[in-house]
């Protein structure tokens, strides 16, 4: 009798402790949602700033000189197929295959890594050809949203690999996995936020 007491108790506080640990999961995961919503503000703004001052050039290169579509194109793609593979690693997440999910997460980071390089020597390249964020209203807004956006994959990039260590040294349980979900929304966020820079940055200046 006394030891079928004790199992209950024990029973009753493994329950707690899961609750718990499922409700500190879901808080983390609101607090999230609210800082996406907080930086989808600022790229909106950036986004809207950048449309006031694309016409102020001051009489230095425009959109139609600096972009070229093939370069635009490949870092869409990269990105595009850097958040298809993410999709992969959460497949893989979902099933509990831990090997899988670093894979598929070593691709993500590559991908990922192409698109901040393309973009490092597209900022190098206009800066030496005296293109730099002070010749214009135009190129200051441009270097200013197309930056925070490139700084923003970067961050992830360095999540993603703190992230892989730590899939790879304690395997994805629920709180390793949320903590994989949330990068995830993250990663997804920045592709969303690169086609409008897309449609509103390069788009006008290639056609």
């Amino acid at each position: 009798m006394t030891n079928a007491v004790i199992t209950n108790g024990q029973d009753k506080d493994n329950d707690n402790e899961a609750e718990e640990a499922e409700r500190a999961i879901d808080e983390k995961a609101y607090g999230f949602w609210i800082y996406l919503m907080s930086d989808a503000i600022i790229f909106a703004l950036l986004l809207a700033t950048f449309v006031v001052m694309s016409h102020n050039t001051a009489d230095g290169p425009g959109g139609h000189t600096l972009f070229r579509l093939p370069n635009t194109f490949a870092e869409t793609m990269l990105l595009l197929a850097s958040s298809t593979t993410f999709g992969f690693a959460s497949v893989a997440i979902a099933a509990g295959q831990r090997w899988r999910t670093l894979s598929w997460l070593s691709v993500t980071f590559l991908l990922g890594l192409g698109f901040v390089a393309m973009k490092i020597s597209e900022f190098y390249g206009m800066t030496v050809a005296g293109a730099g964020p002070w010749r214009s209203g135009f190129l200051s807004a441009y270097f200013t949203l197309v930056g925070t956006h490139s700084t923003h994959v970067s961050v992830g990039l360095v999540w993603i690999v703190l992230l892989g260590c730590e899939v790879a040294l304690r395997g994805l349980n629920p709180f390793v996995a949320s903590r994989l979900f949330r990068l995830g929304l993250f990663w997804h966020f920045l592709d969303i936020v690169w086609i409008s820079i897309f449609s509103v940055v390069y788009l006008p200046g290639i056609l």
